[in-house]
């Protein structure tokens, strides 16, 4: 039977339904009338837009915060009782600031199935963000201990991040240095999404943007100097991504690496072949193996260094000798086992026939560059090497007037040595003989004294030891002035894109100038400020130059100590090939010396020209444009450290094709660390998510951020063809 409206399961009529409907609707109303008497006390709209805010607009406002201290600071000089510096010690955080993105982002088979998680991914890490900054900006100042000594003024590192101001301090740029213009683009596209593309170009896996445009190559003048192998870099960087060898996998650590690194990983044997028997590489198996030698040293690295010892004393391998060039260094053996004796060598060597020669050094986990002494001074500041090494590098230094032997005077320190192993020393056929009679003639105008000529009985070749001079006295004595001395406005630092010049840089003769003594001993010089730094120079963060040194290491060594090495869960023991992408002092590094690790010192040419500094305290680095790309191998990288450098990038490069360098030179599996400002930080995960990296942690405190991530293995389906690239 159907049931009448507003009838009850029994049939009968609800006489007091009527009521009850009344009732119902009073209570409503009242309700109603209480929410809009709430609502009218506390604003609901801020409410959910607060709590809706993004993580970037959160750390904008606590930006605008903190400039609005700083202009009250910098209206008091003497006022004290700044903000202490933020140094990322995870002492200081609470347990929820700390904790990391630890989830691995697993690689994707296809890009696009994966976006809607991805998105919902970063909703809720950007709600669990906020909420962790709410947190922080909760505690109580007492909360947070506060040194009563800080090592640079300003919390939000004013200081640090305009320190270009007043010309740097007592340093020029080394673009100004070089009298090169950098030509600058600025990157006005604020994209939300990031679309990656697999680079197509001939060096596939192996792609060097400024030393693979083969196009420029193919329009050069003239291959007589080697231009062919220097860079040359193009107007548009590369936006791509450089693709993976097959079967590529995680680099083998260090030592065992030094003896042996896996083939898929740079699967040459051309080397092998050509070299096998002179010890120099070996196929074994899924491995390329290193026995250990040379062109120079057959029976292994170790005697040969020791043979250069005994024969000059004075090279004191690890103390009065710390940091050495080696010119064409082939699979850089050399440099490798000179680290038993505490040396640390830069090794270089062109890109050419003797395939992928810098890319065996750079897996094996030692220091390499792709460089050739062509047409153009090298990337290095004068008088910074305690020896130059040349065994067989097929230079031809006696040519020219001698222009590619003075390039290496130019770089040797007053009272350093050249130690030559090649075949004119020690062999007599007709053209050995004419290249040793033509060195001769030029050492001697050189000044350079021959110190010892021996015979390696157990490697069977010749080595000569020359000392550069530590006065002029000898050129100007000379009764023939070939080669001239430069002229006094030819500065020997001047060293990006600056063609060579035959002519001679006179030795620095007062007390206080950099070259006219000796430095330290290593250890010592790691920690001393240089004797030419003066205190009525201004350093780089505004303080008296050692001053400024010394609160610069002891900066880093806080930071390294405490939240580095322990604090952020980095495998230490996968670490071998560290770069610092911004290193003015060299703190960084030097407070890493006691780990198993290198670390390549980046100066850009229009930073504080501190690289000397730097080689000054027995580490090593060179000059480069973050505009351009580096002159590495593709995966050379197990650490890269960012100290406010992205955010200096994108005001004035191709921001995109920077990040694509930043993955092209790391490792998968490598770490970035990048401390920069929140807006960039914030900027930076979204991009390195867009590429399936890890991110370990991020964490702010005022207007400063700290980003630490982990390349991952992917790589994109799609790929872009990069014309000037292809042959």
């Amino acid at each position: 039977m159907a049931l009448g409206k507003y009838s009850r399961v029994d049939g009968r009529k609800s006489t007091n339904y009527c009521s009850s409907i009344t009732f119902v609707v009073f209570v409503g109303f009242c309700l109603v009338g209480v929410w809009m008497m709430t609502s009218s006390m506390v604003p609901v709209k801020d409410v959910v837009d607060t709590s809706e805010k993004s993580e970037s607009e959160v750390k904008t406002t606590k930006l605008s915060e903190r400039n609005e201290d700083d202009t009250s600071s910098d209206s008091n000089a003497n006022n004290e009782n700044q903000a202490k510096q933020f140094e990322d010690n995870p002492g200081d955080l609470s347990e929820d600031a700390t904790k990391g993105d630890n989830t691995a982002v697993d690689t994707p088979t296809d890009t696009t199935e994966n976006t809607k998680d991805s998105d919902d991914k970063k909703i809720e890490e950007s709600k669990d963000r906020n909420e962790t900054e709410g947190q922080i900006e909760k505690k109580k100042p007492e909360e947070m201990p506060v040194e009563k000594k800080e090592v640079f003024p300003s919390g939000a590192q004013s200081e640090l991040l305009n320190e270009t101001l007043s010309q740097n301090g007592a340093w020029n740029t080394q673009a100004a240095e070089s009298k090169k213009e950098t030509s600058i683009s600025l990157e006005s596209d604020q994209k939300t999404g990031f679309s990656w593309k697999v680079c197509n170009v001939t060096a596939g896996p192996d792609y060097i943007p400024c030393l693979d445009n083969l196009q420029a190559i193919r329009n050069l003048r003239s291959t007589k100097h080697y231009e062919h192998r220097e860079r040359h870099c193009p107007d548009d960087p590369p936006t791509c991504l450089v693709s993976l060898p097959e079967g590529y996998q995680r680099s083998i650590e260090w030592p065992t690496s030094r003896e042996k690194i896996w083939y898929h990983n740079v699967p040459h044997t051309k080397l092998a072949e050509i070299k096998g028997h002179q010890n120099w590489v070996k196929v074994d198996g899924e491995y390329l193996t290193f026995p250990g030698g040379g062109t120079q040293f057959k029976h292994g690295a170790l005697h040969y260094i020791d043979f250069i010892q005994q024969i000059v004393p004075d090279i004191a391998w690890g103390k009065r000798s710390r940091v050495i060039l080696d010119v064409g260094c082939g699979v850089a053996s050399f440099g490798g086992f000179l680290f038993d004796r505490d040396v640390l060598t830069m090794s270089f060597a062109p890109k050419d026939e003797h395939e992928a020669q810098v890319q065996f050094a750079l897996e094996r986990g030692i220091p390499a560059i792709s460089a050739v002494m062509g047409t153009k001074r090298l990337p290095f500041p004068g008088r910074v090497f305690d020896i130059v090494h040349c065994a067989r590098c097929r230079v031809p230094w006696h040519i020219e007037g001698g222009k590619l032997l003075l390039e290496l005077n130019r770089m040797l320190r007053p009272g350093g040595f050249f130690v030559w192993s090649a075949t004119p020393v020690y062999q007599k056929l007709a053209e050995d003989v004419e290249i040793w009679e033509a060195m001769k003639k030029l050492t001697k105008a050189l000044c350079w004294e021959l110190m010892s000529i021996s015979k390696d009985r157990v490697n069977k070749v010749g080595v000569a030891i020359y000392q550069k001079p530590n006065s002029n006295e000898c050129y100007e004595t000379r009764s023939e002035m070939e080669p001239p001395l430069c002229e006094e406005s030819d500065d020997p630092n001047a060293a990006w894109n600056v063609p060579l010049q035959a002519c001679i840089h006179k030795v620095p003769v007062g007390a206080s100038e950099r070259g006219s003594q000796w430095p330290e001993q290593w250890p010592a010089r790691a920690e001393k400020p240089p004797y030419w730094l003066l205190s009525s120079q201004v350093g780089v963060y505004g303080k008296a130059a050692p001053e400024d040194f010394t609160a610069d290491y002891e900066h880093w060594k806080r930071v390294v100590t405490k939240s580095y090495i322990s604090g952020m869960g980095i495998n230490w023991s996968t670490v071998r090939n560290v770069m610092d992408m911004r290193a003015v002092y060299g703190g960084f590094a030097a407070a890493l010396r006691d780990m198993n690790v290198w670390v390549m010192n980046i100066v850009n040419i229009d930073a504080p020209d501190t690289l000397p500094i730097i080689f000054e305290r027995g580490l090593f680095g060179m000059y480069h444009d973050w505009c351009q790309s580096f002159s590495t191998y593709p995966r050379t990288y197990d650490l890269l450290h960012a100290d406010h450098i992205f955010s200096k990038i994108k005001q004035k490069c191709n921001f995109e094709a920077f990040i694509a360098e930043v993955d092209r030179i790391l490792r998968p599996e490598g770490i970035l660390l990048v401390r920069d400002k929140v807006e960039t930080i914030t900027e930076l995960e979204s991009m390195f998510k867009s590429m399936y990296w890890e991110v370990c942690m991020t964490y702010s405190r005022d207007s400063e951020g700290l980003l630490c991530v982990k390349k991952g293995i992917w790589r994109p389906k799609e790929a872009v063809t990069i014309p000037y690239a292809i042959a």
